[in-house]
């Protein structure tokens, strides 16, 4: 099977592993949040790989315009995992794994709009 150039990015598979873990907090959300914040949270986090995706093979401030968005989304979950936390939809250490998925996330992403500007 032959894959996409942007499949080799170390930045998009990180994307895929927060969704997978997005998915799996989310599925233990109260039902009545389904269209809120489980709805939010699984669309923002699908939207960075979504958005990597998209930009790559495109020119580099074409490709910068879709990281951005992507790291807007990140910026969403970050939300998104707070309010979860402070409503007791998720534990402590599951938290603090997101957190820091985030931050690593971020800087991957940002490292690599600083690349595409040189």
């Amino acid at each position: 099977m032959e894959k996409f150039n942007f499949e080799e990015l170390k930045v998009y598979q990180k994307s895929l592993m927060l969704i997978d873990e997005v998915y799996k907090q989310t599925r233990h959300f109260p039902k009545e949040e389904i269209y809120g914040l489980t709805s939010q949270f699984r669309r923002a986090a699908s939207s960075i790989a979504l958005n990597i995706s998209e930009g790559a093979g495109s020119t580099n401030p074409e490709f910068r315009r879709y990281l951005q968005i992507a790291l807007n989304s990140v910026k969403e979950c970050v939300v998104c995992v707070e309010i979860a936390k402070r409503q007791s939809f998720i534990k402590k250490d599951d938290y603090d794994k997101f957190r820091n998925n985030l931050a690593e996330l971020s800087k991957m992403i940002t490292s690599l709009m600083k690349y595409l500007n040189k």
